[in-house]
Order: C-alpha cells, then sequence, then structure tokens
C-alpha cells in the first residue's frame, strides 16, 4: 500500500526558497509517474510539476516554470519541490501524487491513484 506524506509547507516572505518534501512508502519513487498540485481552499486544483516514469525530464506550469524544480530521490523514498522566488501568487496546500491512471492526463490531480494530505505554503510580506 503507497502512503505519501508531504512537508516542509511554511510561511515565508515573497522572494525566499522553500523546499517542499514528499516522504512515499510503498512505491519506488523512479517507478512511476509523480507530480506537484497545489489547490486553494474552494478553488480547483492546479498542475504544477510532474516527472515521468525512469526519466530525468520534467514538466511544469508556465506559472512555475524557472523558478521550481522538482526531483526525486530512490535512496530515501522522497519526492521534491524546490521552490525560488516565491511570491503571493503561490500561496496554497500542496499535495503530491504518484501513479498515473492509465490513458489519462499527468495534468490532472483526479488522474493520479495516490496523493498526501498535502502541507501548506504562505507567502506574505
Amino acid at each position: 500500500q503507497v502512503h505519501l506524506v508531504e512537508s516542509g509547507g511554511d510561511m515565508v516572505q515573497p522572494g525566499d526558497s522553500l523546499r517542499l518534501s514528499c516522504t512515499a512508502s510503498g512505491l519506488t519513487v523512479d517507478s512511476t509517474t509523480v507530480a506537484w498540485f497545489r489547490q486553494i481552499p474552494g478553488k480547483e486544483s492546479e498542475f504544477v510539476a510532474a516527472m515521468r516514469p525512469n526519466s530525468p525530464q520534467a514538466y511544469y506550469a508556465d506559472s512555475v516554470k524557472d523558478r521550481f524544480t522538482i526531483s526525486r530521490n530512490n535512496a530515501d523514498s522522497t519526492i521534491y519541490l524546490q521552490m525560488e522566488k516565491v511570491k503571493s501568487v503561490d500561496t496554497a496546500d500542496y499535495y503530491c501524487t504518484t501513479h498515473l491512471l492509465y490513458g489519462r492526463s499527468m495534468y490532472n490531480f483526479e488522474a493520479y491513484r495516490n496523493r498526501g494530505q498535502g502541507t501548506q505554503v504562505i507567502v506574505s510580506s
């Protein structure tokens, strides 16, 4: 059984850096599509970044490209999201997801079999 736990969310100021972690159990993080999404309560979820199985290529939303970096490490079974130069619009609950359902778009939050409980990021001066 797959279990995902996000951590690292915090309240930071615009321009700061932050690293989110998603510790995974019950899977090898390299072997599946992994992704980060974010959601503001009451609004639809937004794709942030993803990586396909066994590939270093990453995919990013235009809103975070060149500021965020997704990565994963099999040794510690963790998926990371490095956030640089954060903005107030980055304020949201961040979720990691794994195991993209067959034939579904990786940009769709509902298309993943597993997700964590989320970690909150607040960007405010």
